[in-house]
């Protein structure tokens, strides 16, 4: 089963502690309900725990019935700069939920159709001459079934390794996959795409594939175990798995339109919103089984948990120096957007989402991937 130190999604295997330190603290308020007790156990809290797990800084929105409720931040962004609710950080997997949305609403405007094929447009020239290229969709990329690896040999090149549409199997070359496609189909950069579908209709002014002249300034340096920090890695062409740089705000500003399904046609929101393939089996084996949903697996774009009485969706991203959190759950409103720039950010997730009264079926269940 694939680790959190891989570009996996979910939250199996976290290993929570509770622990963490505040300097150059930076607080706005976006919506009054019940957010002043929040901030004030935020600010007492997370000092300590950001010291405890080595951890250079945090930011953090939350969304409450709908609407952002809070952004904040802890910590530092680099030696000697705070961390502010302007700092950019690295969201690594936390690219794929808005790959697919670009998708998904491109889809609901019929320009490309979730279920055709994509060879008709874009082939990967590693796959030519392979038969199983015609059977790649855009849902079957999105749902992680296209049967490519999670990145592709640098030696070999790009091969399957399982059907495609018979397994899950994680795979940010199936993001790259159908983001070619629909620069091919559209004749369009899939930079261009985002812009047009997602970031400009969502007013998501701080949000890119690819380095700008803003992010001068503003990055979240990435850190080690041991403290050191890390150079920036930095697009200077898209990657739709990985390598987004964004702020909680911003990306709470995506979850919000998701939970409300803007831009979204009926049919393609009931699809985004849906279990493509089931993760049971993965996620919910022995003691695990305990704290698990009804059912769980993989929707388009995001892991999704189906509890009996609630529905979550969820995501995580890790690469070296940093860990991301995103969670939305669809029947109260309510999520949270969790970025760090620490090697160890997984370890204060879990203390975090307590501290802002998530959902305690959500937090059996995060507590149950522990054992």
């Amino acid at each position: 089963m694939p680790t959190l130190r891989s570009h996996h999604i979910v939250a199996i295997g976290l290993i929570f502690s509770a622990s963490l330190l505040l300097s150059g603290l930076c607080i706005t308020t976006e919506a009054a309900e019940n957010t002043d007790a929040t901030l004030q156990v935020l600010n007492r809290d997370i000092p300590h725990l950001l010291t405890e797990a080595a951890i250079p800084s945090v930011s953090i929105a939350q969304i409450k019935q709908g609407r952002i409720a809070l952004t904040a931040a802890y910590g530092s962004q680099s030696q000697g700069t705070p961390a502010t609710t302007e700092t950019l950080y690295n969201i690594a997997s936390l690219t794929k939920p808005l790959t697919a949305e670009v998708i998904l609403r491109m889809a609901s405007k019929n320009v490309i159709s979730l279920d055709e094929p994509m060879y008709s447009y874009w082939t990967d020239p590693d796959i030519a001459n392979d038969e199983r290229r015609k059977l790649l969709t855009p849902r079957l990329a999105l749902s992680h079934r296209t049967g490519f690896p999670n990145w592709r040999d640098k030696k070999d090149g790009l091969k399957f390794v399982n059907e495609p549409g018979t397994v899950w199997g994680y795979s940010g070359e199936g993001y790259q996959y159908v983001a070619r496609f629909a620069e091919k189909k559209t004749d369009k950069s899939f930079e261009e795409l985002a812009q047009t579908y997602l970031f400009d209709p969502a007013r998501m002014k701080s949000t890119s594939y690819i380095g700008k002249p803003w992010f001068e300034g503003r990055i979240a340096i990435p850190t080690s175990a041991a403290g050191e920090p890390l150079k920036p890695e930095i697009g200077t062409h898209y990657n739709a798995a990985d390598l987004v740089y964004t702020t909680a705000r911003d990306y709470a500003v995506f979850m919000v339109a998701v939970l409300k399904n803007r831009s979204l046609s009926s049919i393609i929101a009931k699809e985004r919103n849906r279990i493509q393939v089931s993760m049971m089996q993965q996620t919910c084996q022995g003691a695990k089984a305990e704290s698990c949903p009804h059912e769980t697996g993989y929707g388009l774009g995001w892991q999704i948990l189906d509890f009996k009485d609630e529905t979550l969706m969820m995501h995580t991203g890790k690469d070296d120096g940093i860990f991301t959190f995103a969670y939305l759950n669809r029947t109260t409103g309510d999520g949270a957007v969790i970025f760090t720039n620490g090697e160890d950010g997984y370890k204060i997730i879990l203390p975090i989402l307590e501290r802002l009264h998530t959902s305690p079926m959500y937090i059996r269940f995060l507590q149950g991937q522990m054992k």
